[in-house]
């Protein structure tokens, strides 16, 4: 095997953890997916190593490895940190991940490798400055300026999801509970579990995301009432965005981003609230899909 002919990415994920390997086009060679032991944090090593070196076995070529993951490293410990698998917090995972492949290995959060996919071949593609949104489970971001990341002083560039809701109304407050501590911030409001919670109790029932979509389509009141609210929580939280960092692409992915009708009217109801007296910004859905972060992870190697 030769040594870095191409970029393995890993996407450490609460329920799979996905790799691929790129050449240095942005082709795909070879993809892999296993579940995540999610309680197993010796296991969890193993399964990225053996993910890496089966591709390796299939593309004949050894590579640079990149791991993309919730939470982060912390800058001063040098441990992972606000990761939604909870073995992982407190470990020093990239130590582990460089011991166990016998190389080093890059370890980024996972907002942050979406959104350098975006920017490179993405949604963003051409772009100087790239906000990358997550919105599924949780709700997340990373910054690209000039085709890299941003990450900040404290590995927490781009977490607009533990922001509050900007410009709250009377009947948002105090806002659910989050994890992080707090009340109100974004990922309570914006996550796939905000959108059904704030449906369920307009609605005395609960339902999916498709589902809500769904009867949104059939013209049911409420869920057209929580898709329309969520939309302009949407947009006050993005107009926020906007107003701190004026990228001139934000791209959203996760689950949440699939529902099509988020977007129809999106961009007035933005400039209805960021400080400008025309909005310029692009809002698009994302092109990679689910392979986003995966493939932002490989290119983590991108100028080696």
């Amino acid at each position: 095997m030769n040594d870095g002919p191409i970029r393995i990415g890993v996407d450490l994920g609460g329920t799979k953890i996905e790799a691929i390997a790129l050449d240095r086009a942005g082709a795909i060679l070879a993809r892999r997916r296993v579940a995540t032991p999610a309680h197993d944090y010796d296991a969890i090593i193993r399964a990225v190593a053996t993910l890496v070196l089966d591709i390796e076995t299939e593309t004949g070529q050894r590579g640079l490895v990149g791991v993309g993951a919730p939470g982060s490293i912390s800058t001063h410990t040098g441990l992972a940190k606000g990761s939604n698998t909870q073995c992982v917090n407190g470990k020093p995972l990239d130590v582990d991940l460089s011991r166990a492949l016998d190389r080093p290995v890059r370890v980024e959060n996972d907002a942050n490798c979406f959104a350098l996919s975006e920017a490179i071949d993405g949604a963003g593609q051409g772009a100087r400055v790239v906000f990358g949104v997550i919105i599924g489970t949780g709700v997340g971001g990373g910054v690209v300026v000039d085709g890299k990341i941003i990450a900040g002083r404290n590995h927490i560039g781009g977490e607009w999801g533990h922001t509050p809701l900007p410009w709250m109304q009377p009947d948002e407050y105090p806002g659910a509970h989050c994890f992080c501590g707090h009340d109100g911030c974004i990922e309570t409001f914006l996550s796939g579990p905000g959108l059904a919670r704030d449906y369920e109790r307009r609605a005395g029932a609960s339902a999916t995301g498709q589902e809500i979509v769904a009867r949104a389509e059939r013209g049911e009141a409420a869920a057209l009432a929580a898709l329309d609210v969520y939309q302009d929580r949407l947009a006050r939280a993005l107009a926020m965005v906007i107003d701190i960092l004026d990228p001139d692409v934000i791209a959203l992915g996760g689950g949440v981003s699939n529902i099509a009708r988020i977007y129809d009217g999106l961009t007035a109801r933005v400039a209805g609230h960021a400080f400008t007296d025309a909005l310029d910004t692009k809002i698009l859905r994302n092109v990679h899909g689910d392979s986003g972060g995966v493939r932002g992870a490989a290119w983590l190697w991108r100028e080696a």
